[in-house]
């Protein structure tokens, strides 16, 4: 079973779009194409709470609230228990899934997300729950790197966010040369 993708599941959540109905159907990937026929417009609201109380999760492991962190995802699991299932086509293609068809597409979504992120929790602790570094994103991201050291959850805010520091720090320069140095400069 891959926790990591059910854990990802988590972060794409968080960082969706749920203004309407269509977001949340962008929402699904293509292993998750039954879901997209299958969801319903009730199930926006459950999936939007579902988005704050996660992102809450994040905010805890970021800032090293691991007890509020934990107490949030054991609710969510009681919430939305999981449920395991062997799934697949032929007997090469067996495989686990963490909720019986049948339930709901919030229901079963949230399942597998709730306890991927649970596991990863489990696993390699809420330090490595990250939130963008740059403050024009706010994005989620769960923390691979070998040594704890990401602050972005992609090489496009990464360089967004080096390059507007740059510019800011060559700003700040100019502004501090005096009129003559500026000249010299030029």
């Amino acid at each position: 079973m891959n926790f990591d993708a059910y854990a990802r599941t988590a972060v794409d959540l968080v960082n969706a779009g749920l203004d309407d109905f269509e977001g949340l159907r962008t929402l699904f990937t293509e292993d998750q194409a039954w879901m997209c026929d299958e969801v319903v417009e009730k199930d926006l609201p459950v999936f939007r709470r579902a988005q704050r109380r996660l992102r809450d999760i994040f905010e805890y492991g970021t800032s090293g609230r691991d007890a509020e962190a934990v107490t949030e995802l054991n609710a969510l699991l009681e919430a939305f228990p999981v449920q395991p299932r062997i799934s697949g086509h032929d007997a090469h293609d067996w495989h686990m899934h963490v909720t019986s068809r049948g339930a709901s597409v919030s229901a079963e979504f949230l399942a597998g997300a709730v306890w991927g992120l649970s596991v990863w929790l489990c696993e390699y602790g809420s330090a490595r729950f990250g939130i963008c570094a740059d403050d024009r994103c706010g994005n989620v991201y769960l923390d691979t790197s070998s040594n704890n050291c990401r602050r972005f959850c992609s090489e496009r805010c990464a360089t967004r966010s080096h390059v507007a520091a740059h510019r800011a720090r060559k700003r700040a320069a100019t502004m501090t040369l005096s009129p003559a140095d500026a000249g010299a400069t030029v």
